[in-house]
């Protein structure tokens, strides 16, 4: 068990990946890190950068823009929020699917949070809510026999600076019937007030139900010499580069191209297409962003490699192939979300 405290955005990030990367190495054994982040705009994996942070806001204010190794939608982070990670193999767990999973942790750490006094429960996909509202969110992925696995505590927060810099689609609220985000989200403070818990005491409550919901004994420990050496290089070539974050981005010339999304209860999908050909009837290139988890996350960059060249009557019998040659998990979303994203944009010519 780690409490690496509040360290700068990309190098948390960072540091998980070197957890990941140790454990798979059996150089250290299943972790449950603690972490906190400055204000930060956190964005999952496959989304589209500009498309959920307000970044003149963000840099005119201080706020990191940090790209998570995870899937999933926008966060806003900041001291009063508590991370959690962790890093365990599949067989810790049991060898299970990744819902089956992401209900497990969650409905420990909802036992975690509601030793705290309040009443917080699972909401699939990958929510803990107290009274309806969000209290923690959650995600992950396997890579190989490793279960990394994220996710919050909101104890204290600015609902309006996390309204300034994430860009909430409308739809998203509409999904909840709420006016803004800030109604989405509670925090402990709101709900305890001056009976908050101290940070140890809800770091306790946390450890102690996934200690008893595992059959796990939780020792406190401190990265290692050979993580820590990691997580610096790969803050400086990946994780911590401007190219990195924005890896993922609307296309320069995407309002000229097609696009088209699909929005279910697992997330939604955002597909830019480029066609080519005479008739225009090939695909040149696809872009694929959304809020959705998918484990392996190259899955998504191997899926936009396949799709090259392909003619547009043959797409659906592509992807369909594709996912069942894949070793794939998905969170909620299917293979038929992605072929009706894509045919979505098609169909905006």
């Amino acid at each position: 068990m780690l409490d690496t405290g509040v360290l700068e955005g990309r190098l948390n990030i960072a540091i998980g990946q070197a957890i990941v990367e140790a454990h798979q190495q059996g150089e250290v054994p299943d972790t449950l890190r603690y972490l906190r982040f400055p204000p930060t705009a956190l964005i999952g994996r496959h989304q589209a950068l500009a498309q959920e942070v307000d970044l003149d806001y963000c840099r005119n204010n201080g706020i990191g823009v940090v790209r998570r190794i995870t899937g999933g939608g926008a966060i806003f982070m900041e001291p009063g929020l508590l991370g959690w990670e962790l890093a365990f193999n599949r067989r810790t767990l049991g060898v299970k699917s990744l819902p089956d999973l992401t209900r497990e942790i969650c409905e420990a750490a909802a036992e975690g949070i509601s030793r705290l006094g309040v009443e917080a429960g699972f909401r699939p996909r990958n929510d803990i809510e107290v009274d309806g509202r969000k209290i923690s969110g959650t995600g992950g992925f396997f890579d190989g026999d490793t279960l990394f696995f994220q996710g919050t505590v909101i104890i204290d927060m600015n609902p309006q600076e996390m309204i300034s810099a994430l860009r909430v689609p409308q739809a998203k609220l509409a999904r909840h019937k709420l006016d803004s985000a800030a109604q989405r989200i509670v925090t402990l403070r709101e709900l305890l007030g001056d009976q908050t818990p101290e940070l140890g005491v809800i770091q306790e409550a946390l450890t102690s139900a996934f200690s008893e919901r595992f059959g796990l004994a939780m020792k406190p420990g401190e990265l290692t010499s050979s993580e820590q050496d990691n997580a610096q290089k790969l803050l400086k070539t990946e994780i911590g580069t401007e190219a990195f974050v924005a890896e993922i981005d609307e296309p320069a010339l995407a309002r000229g191209d097609l696009d088209g999304s699909c929005a279910s209860p697992g997330g939604s999908i955002k597909t830019y297409i480029r066609l080519e050909g005479p008739a225009q009837n090939r695909i040149r290139a696809a872009l694929i962003t959304g809020d959705f988890f998918v484990t392996p996350p190259r899955l998504i960059y191997d899926l936009e490699s396949r799709l090259r060249g392909v003619y547009v009557d043959d797409v659906a019998q592509v992807v369909k192939v594709f996912f069942k040659q894949s070793s794939f998990e998905v969170l909620s979303v299917s293979p038929d979300d992605f072929i009706a994203s894509i045919n979505n944009a098609l169909a905006s010519e």
